[in-house]
């Protein structure tokens, strides 16, 4: 097992608190899906769906949603191997320190990690929060204020939700994972019960010319559908409350993948083959029109209730995930101490969930959707998803494939292949690409400034590395 395992390092001048609580491993392979694909679920096909076939001009749209599995599936391989080998809370945090070495650069990438995190996970829980809010929107027409409310208050609640154990948490996650998918099946059989070929494949003239717009299409298709693909790894972040973290992380990772997979594409599917895709482009409640197009009103009402319940969900796995990073740098000295701290009898890093969801609280009652979603992924692909697919080799040429308990098939492959697809989606994502590289500037000149305040690497000597165990 790698050097991670070993009692993290303490801040300079400072020893391990032995006298905090650890993380229990409360998660078993069940409640890891159960908490990956309420994740990934969420409220995202149900609004970006018609965004999706905006973009690609008609029923060809499905590509974009096979495209967006492809790419979560070799990335899945990277997340695998590195989450099996490092089954500690943090996830992405741990993954870079020790794959770009922890005394030095693996200090600085891990700490931009942290640094985004503080953005884009309070990003992330405010787009589904104010994508619930849009969608309740079918139920009754909301003023802007009304949305604004709705969407901090879910935030709210979720955070008085979280608030304690891990075994409680895995629990409430299946439960909440009965109503996603219960959800997602009603609408799947609706449409296989409904189905009609010629509304769902009547593909326009074109519609399969592959130029420069074809391609542009795609790319804008695709940062929906991405956004609504991403939440696979959630378990990587809860890897310390994971039993048999060196087979269940991987398997978690690649059952939920399938399975969202074979549910969206059926999905979809039904959708196109009951609403006119001319008529879904333009329908910011596709899904509730679907149901009320073959069901009538009251099915329909009934329907958007799931689908919030689906978005709830997901907020509730997102908020739960991210609050183990910042607790992970700190516990190693890579942050601020207070988000160390662990509650004294439910055994959950509450400081950390509590400044998080303050934070998202804000943002769900200050930004819009599509941007919150853009900014997303502008923000996450170069240091996370970019930096652990070059990570992963690093790690491997320093250590070795004989000691990781997974290892991705046809190694490298997986990890170029998702290296090339996360670059060309990050050029898709247009002016946000600024926003993201700002904030990769502003953070590694906030490392440096605490680095040069604590005299350590690059402004002294560079932290013992420590031998893999």
């Amino acid at each position: 097992m790698l050097s991670s395992q070993r009692m993290p390092s303490s801040p300079p001048g400072q020893s391990p608190d032995l006298s905090q609580p650890a993380l229990e491993r409360g998660l078993g392979l069940k409640e890891a899906v159960a908490l990956n694909m309420i994740e990934i679920v969420g409220i995202g096909p149900f609004v970006v769906s018609s965004l999706v076939i905006k973009a690609m001009g008609g029923p060809q749209a499905l590509i974009a949603w096979l495209v967006g599995a492809l790419l979560a599936t070799l990335d899945g391989f990277v997340w695998s191997e590195l989450g099996a080998a490092m089954p500690k809370a943090g996830g992405t945090y741990v993954f870079l320190r020790e794959a770009y070495g922890p005394g030095r650069w693996g200090r600085m990438m891990s700490f931009l990690f942290v640094w985004q995190t503080f953005v884009q996970a309070p990003l992330s829980v405010a787009s589904a929060s104010i994508g619930f809010a849009r969608y309740a929107g079918y139920l009754h027409p909301l003023t802007r204020w009304e949305a604004k409310a709705i969407s901090g208050g879910l935030v709210i609640f979720l955070v008085i939700l979280l608030y304690r154990k891990i075994t409680t948490i895995g629990k409430i996650s299946v439960l909440l994972w009965l109503g996603v998918v219960g959800t997602m099946l009603w609408l799947i059989w609706g449409g296989i019960r409904h189905f009609d070929p010629r509304l769902a494949f009547d593909f326009p003239p074109g519609a399969f010319h592959l130029d420069s717009i074809w391609f542009a299409g795609l790319g804008a298709a695709m940062i929906n559908t991405v956004y609504s693909y991403w939440g696979y790894y959630n378990i990587c972040h809860l890897g310390g409350e994971i039993r048999d973290p060196e087979k269940n992380i991987p398997r978690g990772i690649f059952l939920s993948v399938l399975g969202i997979t074979l549910l969206y594409l059926a999905m979809q599917t039904s959708l196109l083959g009951v609403v006119p895709w001319r008529e879904a482009q333009n329908s910011p409640f596709i899904a509730s029109l679907f149901v009320e197009r073959l069901y009538g009103s009251n099915a329909a009402h009934f329907f958007t209730w799931m689908v919030l319940w689906i978005a709830l969900a997901s907020v509730f796995s997102l908020l739960l995930g991210y609050s183990r990073v910042p607790y992970s740098a700190a516990l190693d000295g890579n942050f601020f101490p207070i988000f160390a701290k662990v509650h004294p009898t439910k055994h959950f890093p509450h400081v950390s969930l509590l400044i998080l969801g303050a934070l998202a609280f804000l943002f769900s009652i200050l930004l819009k959707l599509e941007t919150a979603i853009a900014g997303i992924l502008a923000m996450r692909l170069i240091v996370q998803f970019i930096g652990q697919a070059v990570g992963v080799i690093l790690l491997r040429k320093r250590l070795g494939s004989e000691k990781l308990p997974f290892r991705m098939w046809l190694y490298p492959v997986p990890a170029v292949l998702t290296m090339i697809g996360w670059a060309w989606l990050f050029w898709q994502t247009g002016p946000a690409r600024k926003w993201g590289l700002l904030e990769i500037v502003l953070g590694a000149l906030a490392f440096l400034v605490r680095a040069r305040d604590l005299r350590q690497w690059p402004f002294g000597p560079a932290a013992e590395e420590r031998p893999a165990a």
